[in-house]
Order: structure tokens, then C-alpha cells, then sequence
């Protein structure tokens, strides 16, 4: 039916009913576009997106269990990822390529004095880690400064004009090995009137210094530290990285092959220790035998001396009563002779008297003439000379 053809109060009504889903369809399509923006900006952030990162790339012996996009983690954080893994050429020293990123602020942690890369294994389907670490001395590893190669009258002159604003950018040395100033140095005090004759035996790139204001930040990784020439390298926008050592643990298979081997050479000791167990097991039981015949050999020999012992027991329990009757007659008879002797109190005496006239009578006898030469004694012989 055509819209002119509606009564006035349709025509109304329609209107209303328009003008309702004109506004239901508005506010679905704006809840659905923050919905989505919500969805990209978490996902921006959970990734990434809108912090710095700062790009490395090391170098390892294989890259089993290493894959695109695989996290690259910091004390137990995820602070990062791979971003390509690439073999290298024939000819070149190292076997495989691994760049990855690092986010800000976790890259901030990386400095020369002990920061490295560690690739670990990560579960029993081969699969592998990278961990990098952090350290607190030496210097940091990526800066966002910008550094700058000055003359040395223009890095004197700027040092004067901001003092504190301007540091060292690389070392300087006398010779190869002599260290005199360190990065991060206050430019002002490098190329102070007091240090002339220090900085004239330095030799300088094109008679250059590398400095950079510590008061400006590019919001972006803008140089490395090379160590082989001892500053800071400057990026190229999209083709520099900076490089990590890494130390790389073997793979599980690596470590299962390396078991098994070990197991194969023990193998025939373990082989020849269980046969030793075996025959001392045999030696065991056969003694047990031996020992056990022994004992019912020796059965009778212990029922015999059983009864000795009791025999001997009877006739020592018989000898004490014969020896106890003994003690007791003697007991009797001493006791009888001390009542004889309480009773007879001149008894000892008269004894005494006895003994008394016999030797008398035997010394008397002794000098008599006839009886004389009975009682000679012999003299003792004459000593040797």
C-alpha cells in the first residue's frame, strides 16, 4: 500500500516506529565500535604496540623448539618476543639467526655488567625458551639518547654552556689498555684545562668525542653499546640490532641421547656387578645350608653337655654338703678345745713351762763332752779369691 494512502494517524505511528529503530541501529553500531576499539587497544597494550621496543638478535647452535612469536621472558615475566629465526650462510661461523624485541621498561634492565641470553629447555616435546637477565653495573645495553659525534672544542664548549646536561657516549684510553675515563662521564670534566695533557695522548676517531643530553629522549632505541670499539653504536632506522651472548643449554633429546649413552657404557659393569651380587647370593644360601646341618649335627653334643652341666650341677651341690659337714665338726671340735682351754686356765701356762724345761734340757745336752760332736755345725767354705 503506498505511504499516501495511509490515514493520518498511520502515517504518525510509522513515523515513531522509524525514528525507534533508526536510533536502536545508531546505538548498536556505536556499542559495537567501542566494543571493537576496547578490543584493539587491549590488544595494542597486552603487545605492546604503544611502548617502546628495543631489537636484538643472538646467535645459537639450532633453533629446535624455537618458533616465531614464542615469548622471550625476565624473571619470570614476559617481556617480549621472536621475531625471526634465520639460518645463516654457508661459510659463516655461527649456525642460526634469532632476532627478537624487548619491551620497554623490562630492556632497561639489560647492562653490560652481566646481562646475557639463555636459551632453556621448556617442556618434554623438545620445546625451548628464550630467558635474557638482568644485571645493575656497567653500561646499559640500548639507550633512547640520541648520540651525537662533536668536535672536540664544540662537546667542550656545549658542556660549558649546560654543565651536568652532557655525558660520554664511549671510553677513552690511553693506547689499547690504559682506561682513563669511563662512559657516562661528565663531559665537563673530561675535557676540563686540568686534563690536557691525559687527552693528548688519546687518540680519537676523526678527532671526535661521542657524547649525548641526558635531558632528551627520542622515545625510541636510537644506539647500542659495541664493545669491540668500546661506545655506543648508532642505529640505522630498521636495519641495526643489538647483539646478546648467549648461553645455550642442550635440548631434551640432546640430554635424553646423552643419558642413554651413559646408560650403554655402564651398561656391562651394571651386567657384571649383578652377576658378582648373584654368586654372593648363592655363597649366602650354601653357607645357610652348611649352617643349618651343622647346627642338627651339634644337637646332641648340646643335649650332653645339658646333662653334664646337671651332673655336675648335683655333685657340686653334693661336695657343698660334705664340705659344709666338715666346717661344722671342725667348728665343733675348735669349740671344744676353747672350753677345755677356759677351763683349764693354768693348762698354757703349764704348756709353756714344758717348753721352756726342753729347750733348758736340749742346750744343756749340747755342751756336754760326749754329746758335744752331735751338735757340730758345718763352717761356711772359705771365699774364692
Amino acid at each position: 500500500m503506498p505511504l499516501q494512502d495511509l490515514t493520518p494517524q498511520l502515517r504518525t505511528r510509522l513515523n515513531k516506529v522509524e525514528r525507534a529503530v533508526g536510533w536502536f541501529v545508531f546505538l548498536a553500531t556505536a556499542l559495537l565500535l567501542f566494543g571493537f576499539g576496547y578490543y584493539i587497544y587491549h590488544t595494542a597494550e597486552r603487545k605492546g604496540w604503544f611502548v617502546i621496543k628495543a631489537p636484538f638478535h643472538t646467535f645459537v647452535q639450532s633453533s629446535a623448539g624455537l618458533n616465531v612469536g614464542d615469548s622471550v621472558y625476565m624473571m619470570g615475566f614476559p617481556v617480549g618476543q621472536i621475531t625471526r629465526i634465520h639460518a645463516m650462510p654457508p661459510g659463516d661461523p655461527h649456525n642460526v639467526l634469532v632476532d627478537f624485541e624487548i619491551r620497554d621498561n623490562y630492556f632497561r634492565y639489560l647492562w653490560t655488567g652481566g646481562s646475557y641470553l639463555k636459551v632453556n629447555s621448556a617442556g618434554f616435546l623438545n620445546q625451548r625458551q628464550l630467558e635474557v637477565t638482568r644485571a645493575t653495573n656497567g653500561y646499559a645495553i640500548v639507550v633512547t639518547q640520541p648520540i651525537s659525534i662533536l668536535g672536540l672544542d664544540e662537546a667542550k664548549r656545549l658542556a660549558k654552556t649546560s654543565p651536568g646536561d652532557w655525558q660520554l657516549g664511549q671510553e677513552i684510553y690511553i693506547g689499547k689498555t690504559n682506561l682513563i675515563f669511563h662512559a657516562y662521564d661528565a663531559v665537563e670534566t673530561v675535557l676540563d684545562d686540568s686534563n690536557s695533557q691525559l687527552l693528548a695522548q688519546c687518540t680519537f676517531e676523526s678527532n671526535s668525542i661521542y657524547v649525548f643530553n641526558n635531558k632528551v629522549d627520542r622515545h625510541r632505541v636510537v644506539a647500542s653499546w659495541d664493545g669491540r670499539v668500546h661506545r655506543y653504536k648508532i642505529f640505522q632506522p630498521g636495519d641495526d640490532t643489538a647483539w646478546l651472548r648467549t648461553v645455550e643449554a642442550p635440548t631434551v633429546s640432546d640430554q635424553l641421547q646423552a643419558i642413554v649413552t651413559q646408560v650403554q657404557t655402564a651398561l656391562p659393569g651394571i651386567l657384571s656387578l649383578t652377576n658378582k651380587i648373584a654368586a654372593v647370593l648363592d655363597n649366602a644360601a650354601s653357607a645357610t645350608s652348611n649352617l643349618n646341618n651343622t647346627l642338627v649335627a651339634a644337637q646332641p653334643l648340646v643335649t650332653n653337655a645339658n646333662t653334664l652341666a646337671i651332673s655336675a650341677n648335683t655333685n657340686l651341690n653334693l661336695l657343698t654338703l660334705q664340705v659344709g659337714a666338715t666346717l661344722e665338726n671342725l667348728a665343733g671340735i675348735t669349740s671344744n678345745l676353747n672350753v677345755q682351754v677356759q677351763a683349764n686356765s693354768n693348762m698354757l701356762g703349764s704348756i709353756s713351762k714344758a717348753v721352756i724345761d726342753a729347750d733348758d734340757l736340749v742346750q744343756g745336752l749340747k755342751r756336754h763332752w760326749f754329746l758335744r760332736s752331735a751338735f757340730k755345725t758345718k763352717k761356711p767354705p772359705a771365699p774364692t779369691k
